[in-house]
């Protein structure tokens, strides 16, 4: 498992469905040819980042651009037919039946990551009835090193089964799903390990087009044909207001609603989870300024030796007993590429998904290399 190389830098991947997957592409590609990558030890992933985290540390960066390159909207998410959305949700989960097909088994390939150097550890949520309430309550971590491959290769897809989608995906004794809800951008676990230095991390900044109501228009205008009947006069006039609501800016129905709701708090705990990095961060810094402070104060008020020293003694003990809620032992220097999408972007689609054009991924894979380029030779990596 050891292969010489000093592991102290940790890769964080964020979720972010397709557009996340196609730019993190580019942007192990560029962590690939610098000097930091043989010093790789960890790779903490969710959704998107579970499942490159997986290629990426078993160096099978050019099967995951030529899947990616290859991948369809169909083949993720397939839409159920309409009389089947009350039971199994929007769409059927196509993903793991592409991934078995075209990468391999995945059971084996989870076996195959236990031997490799970098451990990865990938994010899904609890849907259980009994995830328990404390603080870990519902987040659900696996690891390469611990967890079974059977339940790792269960982990990674559910990580990425987006949920109100698909239904969840039984990873041992767990019912899960998503885990963009709990921790879209797992970056608090690459700062609990002691053994890392650096940290650096990919974080999608996403795009997320507009309910429309044109599918509502259409189904208003074939309906009319039918307007004299009660009921349908009925539902006529509902999805005006639907129409309605939309035009104002509200959700037109609960299929929106709940996306809106999705999207903030997926957007909402990746935003928590830089901020509470950058004030461990900034606390850290000022923790060790207010200890140099006090430092000089005591070489400029305490002329006597012995009790300089004493004073001094005195100083660090208080500091070393003092308990903070953050790690004040080390500060961790970070890399952080914020994946903003440009002109190119796989859009997600409900019922009429627009193709993803090889063009359109080959512009995002360029993009997270650029990025992660100009972040790179800004921090002089």
């Amino acid at each position: 498992m050891s292969d010489g190389h000093k592991r102290d830098v940790a890769l964080v991947l964020s979720g972010g469905g397709a557009n996340a997957a196609v730019m993190e592409v580019g942007f192990l590609r560029r962590l690939r040819e610098s000097e930091l990558w043989p010093r790789v030890g960890w790779i903490f992933g969710t959704s998107a980042g579970a499942l490159t985290g997986l290629m990426a540390a078993l160096d099978r960066l050019d099967d995951l651009e030529r899947f990616i390159l290859a991948l369809r909207p169909e083949d993720t998410f397939r839409p159920h037919r309409l009389w089947r959305l009350p039971l199994l949700g929007l769409y059927d989960y196509t993903l793991p039946a592409t991934i078995e097909e075209r990468l391999g088994n995945l059971v084996e390939t989870a076996a195959d990551l236990r031997e490799s150097p970098i451990e990865v550890v990938v994010i899904a949520t609890d849907l259980g009835i009994e995830a328990g309430t404390g603080e870990e309550s519902y987040e659900l971590a696996y690891s390469s090193r611990t967890s079974p491959p059977e339940e790792m290769a269960q982990a990674i897809l559910a990580s990425a089964a987006v949920n109100a989608f698909v239904l969840p995906v039984r990873v041992g004794d767990r019912i899960a799903s998503d885990g963009g809800w709990v921790r879209n951008f797992p970056l608090g676990y690459a700062y609990e390990r002691p053994e890392v230095e650096l940290i650096v991390s990919f974080r999608l900044m996403p795009r997320y087009p507009a309910f429309t109501t044109l599918p509502l228009q259409a189904m208003r205008r074939r309906l009319e044909r039918l307007g004299r009947v009660p009921p349908v006069r009925a539902f006529i006039t509902e999805l005006k207001e639907a129409e309605e609501r939309s035009g104002r800016g509200e959700p037109a129905h609960l299929a929106d609603m709940l996306a809106r709701l999705g999207r903030i708090a997926i957007l909402r705990n990746s935003m928590l989870e830089e901020r509470t990095a950058r004030e461990k961060d900034e606390s850290i810094t000022e923790l060790d300024s207010l200890r140099n402070d006090i430092h000089r104060l005591i070489e400029t008020a305490v002329h006597d030796p012995v009790e300089r020293a004493a004073a001094v003694r005195e100083v660090e003990e208080r500091f070393a007993a003092a308990r903070f809620p953050f790690r004040h032992d080390r500060h961790v220097p970070r890399i952080a590429v914020l994946g903003s999408l440009g002109d190119d972007s796989l859009e997600p689609g409900l019922r009429a998904q627009k193709p993803w054009t090889e063009e359109a991924k080959r512009g995002l894979i360029a993009r997270g290399y650029a990025l992660t380029d100009a972040e790179l030779r800004a921090a002089g990596a």
